[in-house]
């Protein structure tokens, strides 16, 4: 194969439209643009997003932004600053006490960054799979509330 002898597949291209070129062609005189209007007339356009005058979408929405309104109140804290803070009960107020979190949290959860040498004890605080190994591996042990109420 040579890059001379390569064509697009028959039906992939179209010849390109000459207008303006008499009545036989089916594009002569008005050039397909139809009669009158902006779009007819030289020069004819707008900005992308008008809508003829009516206030725009992109004006007419909020601007909120896209921040989750949750995350005010959700928190994550790492592992390893869990056992710089030697405490052994972990729990939402022991945490917030400590000034590990702030007080308007809710919902803390611990992600594993970092190690944990001594046993600590996790009440109702999620953790990801890889901190109930490294806890339990520690001999230390989590236990919820919320588990036990919806079974």
């Amino acid at each position: 194969m040579r890059l001379n002898s390569i064509k697009p597949s028959v039906g992939a291209t179209k010849n390109r439209k000459r207008v303006g070129r008499g009545i036989g062609s089916g594009t002569g005189k008005t050039c397909g643009r139809g009669h009158k209007g902006q779009k007819s007339r030289a020069g004819g356009f707008h900005k992308v997003g008008f809508e003829g005058g009516q206030m725009p979408l992109h004006r007419r929405l909020p601007k909120r932004g896209f921040k989750s309104m949750k995350s005010l109140f959700t928190q994550q804290i790492r592992l390893g600053d869990i056992d710089r803070l030697g405490i052994s009960i972990v729990n939402l107020a022991e945490l917030k006490k400590c000034g590990a979190v702030s007080s308007l949290t809710r919902n803390v959860k611990i992600f594993l960054s970092g190690s944990i040498k001594k046993p600590i004890k996790v009440q109702d605080i999620p953790v990801s799979s890889g901190v109930r190994v490294a806890i339990e591996k520690a001999g230390g042990s989590i236990e919820s509330t919320k588990e036990k109420e919806s079974k």
